[in-house]
């Protein structure tokens, strides 16, 4: 059966580390925790590490963590739906907003629930994701500024994540230009500048960081130690806090290339072969995962040795060459992954979710 395992000693160091770092510069920092898929062993794992804000961008993830710790802060951190709108106000104490219409249906659903919800207005800085376009924005705070039931505590911005738009000082300053105007116009405080993420903490390494940015949402650098403006390793983080697990269920050795009239595979491919590979064998295992499961584009098995030859629905074929490791079926390949490899192996309800390293016991890695 395949698993994936995560490594709560090497969490916390990656937690320590990054808390650490943002008390240092005065920064608070939310994790954004999408890549454990509302996982709630995962996600009691994180909270015992004492972090006190967490953002999602799906309302039942969020409501998994306010049923583990009504305490814990919550931050929706995409545009709400219509149809979510009761959920955000009741799971959610912070939500990011672009939109008058839906920051109106929220004022509405939070005075039937008898509460003040938070929001931070996202800024378009260039990216064209989510966020007002900026010579809307002052009418726009105008306008929701009066509404009932709401506070609006922050401005935020999203960069790179769609067209891969990389974070700089002058975009980033510009957030903080927008607040001293709009705590100027209207005799407000705005406590939070929400620029911050993952891809943006090298620039504070670099001292380019606006001193009115105050708040980062951080995922990828927690649970995989990235540099993520750099697409390199932060040095002193780990970064295989995740690995996958995965049985060979069968193992031959068979031809290279198949016989018969090639046509396209359910995925619509078409392959080819090279003429040196005709007639010659090779060690084949078949593993118990497949597309339903992975995009095997975003793994690498730990060894090197191992070729990836295809995939179906429900297996994937691995060339194992020569076999110098002596694999067998019933043994395990071990592979890491990439953040949108764990994200979707995260979210197959038909891969085992493990815990090594917990409270200083280590599960044993299995099938």
């Amino acid at each position: 059966m395949a698993f994936i395992t995560l490594d709560a000693v090497k969490l916390k160091k990656n937690f320590d580390y990054l808390n650490n770092f943002f008390k240092q510069e005065g920064i608070d920092w939310s994790v954004v925790t999408k890549i454990l898929c509302g996982n709630r062993q995962y996600l009691s794992a994180l909270l015992e590490m004492g972090i006190s804000q967490y953002s999602d961008s799906r309302i039942s993830n969020l409501k998994v963590i306010k049923n583990i710790d009504k305490n814990a802060q919550t931050i929706y951190i995409k545009p709400p739906a219509k149809g979510v709108i009761g959920e955000v106000i009741k799971y959610a104490d912070i939500s990011m907003n672009t939109d008058f219409r839906t920051i109106k249906m929220l004022s509405k659903e939070a005075q039937k629930q008898g509460v003040t919800h938070k929001i931070i207005i996202m800024i378009d800085l260039g990216e064209l994701r989510e966020g007002v376009m900026r010579e809307d924005f002052v009418d726009f705070y105008s306008r929701v500024f009066e509404m009932k039931n709401i506070e609006i505590i922050g401005l935020g911005t999203n960069l790179s994540c769609l067209y891969g738009i990389l974070p700089n000082n002058d975009k980033l300053i510009q957030l903080s230009l927008y607040k001293q105007l709009v705590e100027a116009k209207f005799n407000v405080k705005i406590p939070f500048i929400s620029g911050g993420s993952s891809v943006t903490i090298p620039l504070v390494l670099q001292g380019l960081m606006p001193k009115g940015v105050n708040h980062f949402r951080v995922g990828e650098t927690l649970f995989m130690g990235t540099d993520v403006y750099n697409s390199t390793k932060f040095e002193d983080m780990e970064n295989d806090i995740f690995k996958l697990y995965a049985e060979i269920i069968e193992l031959y050795e068979k031809p290279i290339v198949p016989t018969g009239e090639l046509g396209t595979n359910l995925e619509g491919e078409t392959y080819s072969f090279e003429e040196e590979d005709y007639g010659k064998t090779t060690i084949r295992a078949i593993i118990d995962i497949g597309l339903l499961d992975i995009d095997m584009k975003h793994l690498d098995p730990t060894d090197e040795a191992i070729k990836y030859s295809g995939a179906t629905s429900d297996m994937v074929v691995l060339d194992l060459g020569e076999n110098d490791k002596k694999y067998k079926v019933g043994d395990l390949i071990e592979f890491t992954m990439d953040y949108m490899g764990i994200v979707r192996i995260m979210n197959s309800k038909y891969i085992e979710k493990r815990i090594i390293n917990m409270e200083n016991e280590e599960s044993p890695v299995t099938a």
